[in-house]
């Protein structure tokens, strides 16, 4: 086995140690048969040195050449008018400027004494993050009140760049790998290098998984908004007399009994006048014949006159 061999045999040796992986016995002893032949320690001791001395280089360059990779997200708390139909315009908004909607939810609660039904609204979006502010900007315009408004970003380079250099070294051992299972003849050694080699595809497709999510989520921002209708920003008052409070509390009760005097009208109209008139009517109609009878009876004896 010649020296160029030798080399790299040592390099997987010393990227299966740093992955944290272990080869099975029958690779074992094939890897321990370059020892047996007398390869001096002096000798492995600078192929791991070398290799550490690349790996450091490599992370260095790599943290050099990448942009700042920044992950942004918005937080806003409006007060709206219609939350619902404030919702579908965000949800429009994010589709226009390339994002798109990834919650949306509506729901009725109560409010005041009389538990009168609102609406309230929150939708969460994600738009690209050049277009952050802008969509920020748009989205308060539509606004009566803005109550909180929170922008957080968060620098993933370092972790970006990790997991980068990680997956360069994996995918370098990945190819050493392949070629030792090329040139390797007993089955047991093909069998070993196979096991580790899937080992370390599955380490370079779950790196490949975290790096897309840092690139997907530092591309498209994510926007949470919680609509919340005019009827419950207005202040609650305890053991105070509030005007604006009497007044309309007095026109939701003069709207209530509108509303009854309307639906009285309404039943009278579709149940009341019908029914009256099918039971009256006959009786209306005898009534008046028993009258007309009367009438036209002559009375039982005349007067006799006096002489």
């Amino acid at each position: 086995m010649n020296r160029k061999n030798l080399t790299i045999m040592f390099a997987l040796l010393l990227a299966v140690f740093v992955t944290g992986c272990s080869a099975s016995p029958a690779l074992e002893r094939s890897f321990e048969e370059p020892f047996a032949a007398g390869v001096p320690a002096a000798e492995f001791s600078e192929i791991e040195d070398q290799a550490m001395a690349d790996d450091r280089a490599g992370f260095n360059r790599a943290a050099a050449a990448v942009e700042p990779l920044v992950i942004r997200t918005a937080n806003l708390v409006l007060v709206v008018e219609d939350p619902s139909s404030s919702a579908d315009a965000i949800g429009k908004l994010a589709k226009e400027l390339g994002g798109f909607v990834v919650f949306s939810n509506v729901f009725q609660t109560n409010f005041g004494d009389s538990s009168s039904p609102v609406t309230r609204a929150s939708i969460t979006i994600r738009v690209p993050s050049d277009h952050l502010d802008a969509a920020l900007d748009q989205i308060e315009k539509g606004a009566i009140e803005v109550r909180e408004r929170s922008v957080r970003g968060e620098d993933v380079t370092q972790q970006y760049t990790d997991l980068q250099s990680r997956l360069r070294n994996l995918e370098d051992s990945e190819e050493k790998l392949r070629e030792i299972m090329a040139s390797a003849v007993k089955t047991e050694d093909v069998l070993s290098v196979f096991q580790i080699l899937s080992n370390f595809r599955e380490q370079i497709e779950v790196i490949k998984g975290q790096i897309i999510f840092f690139e997907d989520s530092a591309r498209l921002s994510s926007v949470s908004v919680e609509l919340i209708p005019d009827e419950l920003a207005q202040p609650l008052q305890i053991g105070g007399w509030r005007p604006e409070g009497t007044a309309k509390k007095a026109l939701e009760t003069l709207i209530r009994m509108l509303q009854f005097i309307i639906d009285a009208g309404i039943w009278a109209v579709i149940c009341i006048v019908p029914v009256t008139l099918i039971l009256g009517l006959p009786g209306y109609i005898v009534a008046r014949r028993i009258l007309k009878r009367r009438k036209a009876t002559p009375s039982d004896a005349p007067k006799e006159e006096t002489a």
